[in-house]
């Protein structure tokens, strides 16, 4: 804390001094705040000196909250899938999360989001056929178990090259979608024939090359650095309320300043 002016007053050399200093930026309308973890969105500040009408300056001061970026998720199936039957619709399922920042996945098929925004979703998918003649997969994005109307793309895989050979195609789409907080994306498909799924292959040390995945699907907020996106958004007399994107990262500090 820098020294202040005494309430009554105080000696000329005093108040200089303390003026002085003020003129070089050695005020104490400042501090530091860590953000709330375990997915909070929002965060409070207390101090005395924020009234309702002060104006709070936030900036990164830690490499946490540096180095945050905004919401994202990548997610994948390594076991492959195949549909139920040609008259139902099947929900595409996951096994593995990748990567995850405020996207989550839950129930095998679900990807949920923390935070409200427009997102971008996209996806590839390993599809194969193994009948004798032409087949097609149809895939199609949902929000909230509902279809998002114009989302569906047609795929058309050749007949299999022999016997015990597979056709091969990559389905591969994205779309721009405005999601609220904690709503979930399902991708949802249907096919002509059962012979037609999504084929996991398993890595090759011969070759050598990586496993291809029978599914790949990324989630990522459209938006501008993250710390933008960390503002007051309710202040009173002695506290402000933060918000923030989902926060489980520790240590995630910003310094403030208040000014009025």
């Amino acid at each position: 804390m820098f020294r202040t002016v005494p309430v009554f007053g105080a000696d000329q050399r005093s108040v200089a001094e303390v003026l002085r200093g003020a003129m070089n930026g050695k005020t104490n309308n400042h501090g530091t705040i860590t953000l709330a973890t375990g997915n909070a969105s929002t965060t409070t500040l207390y101090d005395e000196r924020i009234s309702p009408d002060s104006k709070i300056i936030l900036i990164p001061f830690s490499d946490a909250a540096e180095a945050d970026s905004a919401p994202y998720g990548a997610f994948s199936n390594n076991n492959g899938q195949t549909a139920t039957s040609t008259a139902t619709t099947d929900v595409v399922e996951f096994d593995t999360t990748e990567q995850s920042n405020g996207v989550y996945l839950s129930n095998t098929t679900r990807i949920y989001v923390r935070n409200a925004g427009i997102y971008n979703l996209q996806y590839s998918l390993q599809l194969q056929n193994s009948n004798n003649d032409a087949e097609y997969a149809d895939v199609w994005f949902r929000k909230n178990g509902v279809d998002v109307v114009d989302s569906a793309s047609r795929f058309g895989l050749p007949a299999r090259k022999s016997t015990g050979d597979p056709s091969h195609l990559i389905g591969a789409m994205n779309i721009f979608l405005d999601l609220a907080a904690n709503d979930y994306v399902e991708l949802a498909g249907s096919v002509s024939n059962t012979t037609v799924a999504l084929e996991y292959i398993a890595a090759n040390v011969s070759i050598p090359r990586p496993a291809i995945p029978a599914v790949i699907f990324t989630v990522n907020y459209v938006a501008p650095m993250a710390y933008s996106n960390v503002y007051v958004s309710a202040q009173a007399k002695g506290s402000a309320t933060i918000s923030h994107y989902a926060n489980s990262t520790a240590d995630k500090t910003y310094a403030y300043v208040i000014v009025g």
